[in-house]
Formats: structure tokens, C-alpha cells, sequence
């Protein structure tokens, strides 16, 4: 190879070198994710004077539900980093997404800041021991980890209210505006997961039986770690 070739050749191999080198050494990593259920757009004042629209979404509002143990979990150990909320319903989509609960677990176990909540519905009058037993089989059956994986109970109807107006948990479809779920069919959707953030709004909705949805689950969830570590 002539002199003046291998030149050439040795720039047009340094230039993406040094360009990666650049944007490592001065450049930022900018992601975002998508915030569902938008409930209104405020009008709100800016520092020059004028005015800026402002979409509000809808945040979960604080709960205590029963766990294995006789414990109460309240939602705010959930959300004290983020946590993927499962509504398990009789059938093969939510034993899926059970099993998608189950990777994901072992996936982030060193990451103290991702938990999981599974939230079935318990009979109105089963007793309180019964009820303790039944999610302490459920969490031996799942392979739960202590303190990051919570297998919770409520009554039909209190999971209907949670899973319809809390989470969103309907046919209603994420880009809707406003979010008004008593307008939805009460129908809870089957295998469906939701990413939740230390701000208790919805950043993720998943089929949790679709391995696709899952991959992305879990792209989504190092993403909004990523936020957290990087936020200014």
C-alpha cells in the first residue's frame, strides 16, 4: 500500500475514534419516557411573564393493603424507588405475567430501588388468617423475595377501584385526554403490567405476555434508574 493511501486510511479510522472520544468526554445521554393518563392541561405563568400550558397526570393515591404475615404494605414502600404493579386474574395471561415478574426479579435483584407488587382480589368475608395464608403460598409459589416482591390482597371490589381509577386499568387507551375512567368498561385487562415511579404516576404499560413488551419493560426500567442517578 502506498504511503500517501495509508494515510488516508489511518484518518478515516481515527475520526470515529476521536469522535466517540468527544461525545464521551463532553456529551450527555438525554432519555425520556412517556407519562400515561393525562387528567387536564393547566395554564401556568413563566418566569418571562407569559403563560405556558402544562399537562397534569394522574398519580396514584396512596393505599395500605394487606400481605402475608398480617402485615399492612402501604404504597409509599413501593414507591420509594419505582415498582411494576401486577393485577392477577384467573388465566393463562396472568400466570405469563406472573412468570414476567419472576425475570424481572432476578434480573434487577441488586437494585434496591425496583420492587414488585402482585394485587388479588380475596373473598369480603375470609378471615384475616385465611387471607395471610393464602398470599404466604402464593409468595412461596411465585418465589418471592423478601421485602422486594409484595403479594397483596384486597376485596373484588376495593381491586376493581384500585385497577380501574387508580392505575388506569381499563380499555382505555394511554393517549386519551382526559383521564376519565368511570367513562370505561369495568372489565380489568388480563396480564397487563404497569411501571410506576417514586412519583406515583403510570410510565409504563406492558402485556406481560408478550416477551417483546417485556424486553421493553426492562429497557424502560434501567432508563428511568438512569433519570434518577443523572437528574439535575
Amino acid at each position: 500500500m502506498r504511503p500517501r493511501q495509508t494515510i488516508l486510511l489511518g484518518l478515516l479510522l481515527l475520526v470515529p475514534v476521536l469522535a466517540f472520544l468527544f461525545l464521551y468526554g463532553f456529551g450527555s445521554n438525554q432519555y425520556a419516557l412517556p407519562t400515561y393518563l393525562p387528567e387536564r392541561a393547566d395554564s401556568v405563568r413563566i418566569a418571562g411573564g407569559g403563560w405556558q400550558r402544562d399537562t397534569v397526570f394522574h398519580r396514584v393515591q396512596p393505599f395500605r393493603l394487606r400481605a402475608a404475615g398480617g402485615r399492612r404494605i402501604a404504597s409509599s414502600v413501593l414507591g420509594q424507588g419505582l415498582y411494576i404493579l401486577q393485577v392477577s386474574t384467573p388465566g393463562e395471561a396472568s400466570t405469563q405475567a406472573t412468570r414476567a415478574m419472576a425475570r424481572i426479579q432476578e434480573k434487577f435483584r441488586r437494585e434496591p430501588r425496583v420492587r414488585l407488587a402482585t394485587l388479588v382480589a380475596v373473598p369480603d368475608a375470609q378471615q384475616a388468617a385465611a387471607v395471610s395464608t393464602q398470599l404466604e403460598k402464593l409468595s412461596e409459589q411465585y418465589g418471592t423475595i423478601s421485602g422486594r416482591w409484595f403479594v397483596l390482597a384486597a376485596t373484588p371490589d376495593s381491586v376493581q377501584h384500585l385497577g380501574q381509577y387508580e392505575f388506569g386499568l381499563t380499555t382505555l387507551r394511554p393517549e386519551h385526554l382526559p383521564f376519565r375512567p368511570a367513562t370505561e368498561p369495568a372489565t380489568l385487562p388480563a396480564g397487563r403490567l404497569l411501571l410506576i415511579d417514586h412519583d406515583q404516576h403510570v410510565r409504563g404499560i406492558y402485556d406481560g405476555t408478550d416477551i417483546h413488551e417485556i424486553e421493553r419493560l426492562i429497557t424502560e426500567i434501567n432508563v428511568l434508574l438512569y433519570i434518577y442517578d443523572h437528574r439535575r
